[in-house]
């Protein structure tokens, strides 16, 4: 999995390099959220030891969202060139969410590099095999996905990739579309075709 993870990492990187200081600024998928903001909490598995990481965890009485907050809030006004460091530096450092190993760790990569670019109309080269896996680890095994967005028979087809889920109604859109659709992500309906569309819309109200 780190030969997907490592060089995704770089060319996120080298996207964010290129961000102008308005962009740096702007906003992103996450509300609330700078690009600032989203980097700093991509990145704090690399910049905050264990030890500061429980004491954090423990001044927030245990609550990881709002420590994580607090972190994204307080390094965000970090240099730009110093976070996008810290993410090609550690392309290659091994890191998992609780539970969610390596699958974990690159879904949780790509879903917030989109989350940076998605709104600046930015893209980078993300490998066809790193969309698909993230697409079937979004997946879950009832009628939602892992992130609660509702799939009432609902087939899925990502017309970039070899990449098909569920049966029913088509809903077809590129691999980073849907990830960001099946992220609930607030992506509009247009880039998608098919009936499953105005599906997913109407129960997800």
């Amino acid at each position: 999995m780190m030969d997907l993870i490592a060089p995704g990492r770089r060319t996120l990187a080298d996207a964010l390099d290129r961000l102008t200081p308005d962009q740096w600024r702007g906003t992103t998928m996450c509300a609330g959220w700078t690009p600032g903001h989203v980097l700093a909490h991509l990145t704090m598995p690399f910049r905050i030891s264990e030890q500061a990481f429980m004491a954090g965890l423990q001044e927030c009485g245990g609550d990881f969202t709002t420590f994580s907050d607090r972190i994204a809030d307080r390094d965000s006004k970090l240099p730009q060139a110093e976070l996008v460091a810290v993410l090609r530096d550690n392309a290659g450092t091994p890191w998992s969410p609780p539970g969610g190993g390596l699958v974990g760790a690159l879904s949780h990569d790509v879903i917030h590099g989109l989350d940076i670019t998605w709104p600046l109309s930015v893209e980078y080269p993300i490998a066809d095999r790193a969309l698909t896996t993230v697409l079937d680890s979004i997946i879950s095994p009832g009628t939602e996905t892992h992130f609660g967005v509702p799939l009432p028979g609902i087939k899925l087809t990502a017309t970039d990739l070899d990449w098909t889920r569920g049966s029913g109604a088509p809903l077809a859109g590129r691999g980073r579309d849907l990830i960001m659709l099946l992220a609930n992500r607030c992506v509009s309906p247009a880039l998608f075709e098919g009936p499953g569309v105005d599906l997913a819309t109407a129960s997800s109200r």
